[in-house]
């Protein structure tokens, strides 16, 4: 059997290009949507030419033409679609509504990948607002992918390294801090941080899986689940110099959302999950779920330690 073709959808943006360049990585015949909504952004446009120089099928598509979507959409195996959940870029979960309906009135496609990565939002349903309308309107998705029987795998459980790893966890910045770290509670609770192009690594290999077959892959890759305190002290032995340490009561944290517009709100919830609750890394793997790195050892994943030094 050939390789399954693979259409991205947001092949351009933070996740979806690296999503890109492990399908064709991994000899996927790779299509990616080319969408006019792009209007004059060049810098999408020539990332757009890089991936047809590497290889990849670029296919005209809109959101807002319903047919372009299912003849794109026909040409392929496994639909990925990456699109931002994130309210500090674009937030457009509830726009994949209108591509599960394509992909059920194409009805050939073997598998779909839908914008996932991060917490598991089944998880979620105690989490807080307004942080929690990114957990709610995937959930939404997940329901029509299911009412529609499209053959599905949801992505999840790991924290992006760029903004988790080299920070060391700050809020406001994407460097790792000079003198001060600040430590959410404890700093104990574990963390499952991965750089992006792994997790990319392991989406292609995942999706078309018969283990993953109408599961979720979680992320979770044992020698990067990580407590803050572990990440700060990894960060202080390759810098030789200890950091002042300055706990974040719980209540404290939760008070500092007051006054912040909604995306610092959101990601002030998000982190509290993460950090004080440990969402990422609080339950057991069950039956309806495998773990990425024991699926594909094959694949090196990048340890944090090692990812650090870029930072130095």
């Amino acid at each position: 059997m050939g390789k399954s073709k693979v259409l991205v959808v947001g092949g351009t943006g933070y996740v979806g290009r690296r999503i890109v360049k492990a399908s064709l990585a991994q000899g996927h015949p790779t299509y990616v949507l080319k969408r006019p909504e792009i209007g004059l952004d060049v810098d999408k446009l020539e990332m757009l030419l890089g991936f047809k120089k590497q290889g990849a099928h670029l296919v005209e598509g809109s959101f807002s033409d319903f047919q372009s979507l299912v003849d794109a959409v026909k040409l392929v195996d496994v639909v990925i679609c990456p699109m931002s959940g994130a309210h500090h870029r674009s937030h457009n979960i509830l726009m994949q509504l209108k591509l599960v309906q394509a992909i059920k009135e194409a009805g050939n496609i073997k598998r779909f990948l839908p914008s996932e990565f991060g917490f598991d939002p089944a998880r979620m349903g105690d989490a807080l607002e307004p942080g929690r309308v990114s957990f709610d309107e995937k959930m939404i998705v997940r329901k029509a992918i299911q009412d529609a029987k499209i053959p599905f795998t949801y992505v999840c459980g790991a924290a992006f390294a760029s903004y988790f790893a080299g920070n060391l966890s700050q809020m406001g910045t994407l460097f790792p801090p000079k003198e001060k770290a600040l430590i959410y509670g404890d700093g104990n609770i574990k963390v499952t941080i991965l750089e992006e192009d792994d997790i990319a690594a392991y989406t292609i290999k995942t999706k078309d899986d018969p283990r993953t077959l109408n599961k979720t892959l979680y992320l979770r890759p044992p020698e990067n689940e990580l407590s803050q305190k572990q990440l700060v002290e990894m960060w202080e032995n390759l810098i030789g110099k200890k950091l002042e340490h300055i706990s974040i009561p719980e209540q404290d944290f939760l008070a500092s959302m007051k006054g912040m517009d909604f995306a610092g709100q959101v990601a002030v919830g998000h982190l509290y999950h993460m950090f004080y609750e440990g969402a990422l890394t609080n339950f057991e793997i069950g039956e309806d779920g495998e773990e990425a790195s024991k699926l594909y050892p094959e694949v090196k994943y990048t340890r944090m330690d090692e990812y650090l030094k870029l930072y130095t």
